[in-house]
This record gives C-alpha cells, structure tokens and sequence, in this order.
C-alpha cells in the first residue's frame, strides 16, 4: 500500500468512507456499471474493491470526519464522473429515438437490455453501440483517472460549492439533445428530402398511391442513411475525451469553489 496513505493515521476510515461515497457516485451512473442487468452485488463489490485500491493514492491526506454535506459532495463529485461519459451515450440513444420516430419506427417498441425500459430499435443499436465504442477507447479507464485527478483538483472531504456545482451539473444536461440532434440531423435531412420528394410526386401524379409507397421508402432510405453514416458517428466518438473533459471542466472546479 502506498506510504502516503496510512489506514491507521485519525481520520483515515473518514477519508476511506468519504472516497468511496465519491466512487458510488461514479458506478451509479458510469455506462455500463450502471446497467440493470448488473447485479446489485457486483456493482457494490466493484464500489468496495475500487475504493480499496485507489484511496491510496487519492486520499493522501485523512480528513477529519464524514460528514452528511462531505458525503454528499463526495457523491457529487463521482456522479459528475460518471454522468460525463453517460450523457454522451444517452445522446446516442435520444438520437436513435428521434431517428426512429422520423424514419417511421416509432411502433417497433423493443426492451433495452441496459435500462430495461421500452426504446424503439435505432435507439438500442445506437445506445450499444455507443458503449461499445466507448469500452473499445478504454472509456472505463479514462474515468477512473478521471477520479484519481478529481483527488487532486478536490481533496478528499474538501467538496464545499454543492448547490453551484449541481446547477452546473443540470445545465450540462442539455448538452445531451444538442449532442443528440447533432448525430441525428443527417439523417433526419435525408428523410425530410425524401418525404417532399413523394409530395412533389403524389401532386404530379395523382393516379399513384403515395400513402403505399411512402412508408417503405422512408424506412429503407432512413436505414440506409443511418448505415452510411455509421463509419462517421464512430469516427466523432474518436475524439470522445476531448468532450468529455470539457463537460468535467465545466463542473468540477465549481464544485471546488472555483471560478464559475
């Protein structure tokens, strides 16, 4: 263990019960951990053994008690962590959703194996496939040094600013339809084309029925829009980080008392 921290200095069980109030509020939240299909037990055995290994390292200097306000900025400070790289794939899924209501699959109601909620079929690949993208980029490793460096810029038992850092925390949800929209647009654009392209052709030839034509024409174009721009929704997810520390930036030193 490292020399730094010692379990037995006054004040290091408060130091090892506040980093792991920090850890749960990253595991509650974090894509994949945070799924319904892992077991209760798992998630609070990975909590334990987390907290173990890294309050070493993050908790070098013993705070004094575990309070409720410690605690709960504590658990502010792991959710904003967390919430970082799930708002990323909830954009995915809300652009999914959306798509799926454009492309005319709002109807094919399917339950999400992550949430266990209903979503329509383009938001679960979007959903997955956003998760699994961010495990190929190792995003489970950028988060825990995301909360190895969140000891440094917030000590342990020094989260003070709970009710600005919140505030910032539930603006930063709206990056989630910006980003949403922002994968979906293509697609919608196509689809939007394709639909007054069979207004444009129901007025000139009245005789076709375009309420026939129009439903499987729109699915097969939406598809295949969304498939052609697969490649480039995963190449934006490349530069993920970069995204992903501006949303942390934008909280966690408001949360130190930083500057807002």
């Amino acid at each position: 263990m490292n020399p730094a921290f010692d379990p037995f200095t006054p004040g290091a069980a408060a130091a090892l019960f506040l980093f792991g109030a920090r850890v749960s509020g990253l595991v509650l939240v974090a894509p994949l951990f945070s799924g319904r299909p892992v077991p209760a037990m798992v998630r609070a055995g990975l909590i334990v053994a987390l907290t173990i290994l890294m309050v070493p390292v993050a908790a070098r200097t013993p705070v004094a008690s575990a309070t409720v306000p410690a605690v709960l900025g504590e658990a502010l400070v792991g959710f904003t962590i967390g919430i970082g790289a799930a708002l990323l794939v909830g954009a995915a899924e809300a652009a999914g959703e959306l798509l799926g209501i454009q492309i005319g699959l709002q109807g094919s109601a399917l339950v999400d194996p992550l949430s266990m909620q209903q979503s329509t079929a383009t938001g679960q690949f979007l959903q997955l496939f956003a998760v699994t993208l961010l495990l190929t980029l190792n995003a489970h490793l950028v988060m825990l040094d995301a909360l190895r460096s969140s000891a440094e810029l917030i000590p342990v038992g020094t989260a003070g600013q709970l009710r600005e850092g919140l505030w910032r925390l539930v603006t930063l949800g709206g990056q989630l339809f910006v980003l949403g929209l922002r994968f979906a647009a293509p697609v919608i654009a196509v689809v939007l084309l394709i639909t007054v392209a069979l207004a444009v052709l129901g007025r000139a030839a009245p005789q076709l029925n375009i309420l026939s034509l129009a439903f499987p024409i729109q699915i097969i174009a939406g598809l295949a829009a969304l498939l052609a721009l697969v490649p480039i929704f995963a190449s934006w997810f490349l530069g993920w980080e970069g995204t992903y520390d501006a949303m942390l930036s934008r909280v966690l030193p408001v949360i130190a008392g930083g500057p807002r």
